[in-house]
């Protein structure tokens, strides 16, 4: 059995988008984004949108999420200064876990120069134990973010 080959998506794949503005030090020695930092823009992007939602507290929040899983697909290449956006959605929600999917899009570009996921899993902040449910504002956020 032959996988099918990742192709990148259009922004009406996603559910909402966030300006991840790059920086001079992200460019590798090829003049593009290196690798690891579209790593880095995807989580940017997943906590920023989850700060600006009420759902995540830095600081003071019982409930942190976790890492498990991650994977990315490029399509094109990004550098600084451009100016990136990214595409978020939910595909699949647990009782404690998360997959959040991300489109990196060069501002202004119809299909993503890169594709990937995070699988968060959400603990408690002190034991780092799976939680038995996730708190309401995070339901609230996670809803916004489901595609039908």
């Amino acid at each position: 059995m032959t996988a099918e080959r990742p192709t990148p998506e259009p922004r009406s794949a996603f559910a909402h988008f966030i300006p991840v503005p790059t920086r001079w030090m992200d460019n590798d020695l090829y003049g593009h984004l290196n690798n690891v930092v579209y790593y880095s823009l995807f989580d940017t992007a997943v906590n920023r949108y989850l700060i600006e939602q009420g759902a995540l507290d830095l600081h003071q929040g019982a409930v942190i999420g976790l890492v498990v899983e991650t994977h990315c697909n490029f399509f094109a290449s990004l550098a600084f200064p451009q100016a990136v956006e990214a595409g978020l959605r939910v595909s699949r929600r647990g009782r404690s876990s998360v997959r959040y999917e991300i489109g990196l899009f060069a501002a202004g570009e119809p299909l993503c120069a890169a594709r990937g996921h995070f699988v968060h899993v959400y603990v408690d902040r002190q034991s780092r134990r799976p939680v038995d449910a996730l708190p309401e504002a995070y339901l609230t956020a996670l809803v916004a973010l489901e595609m039908t």
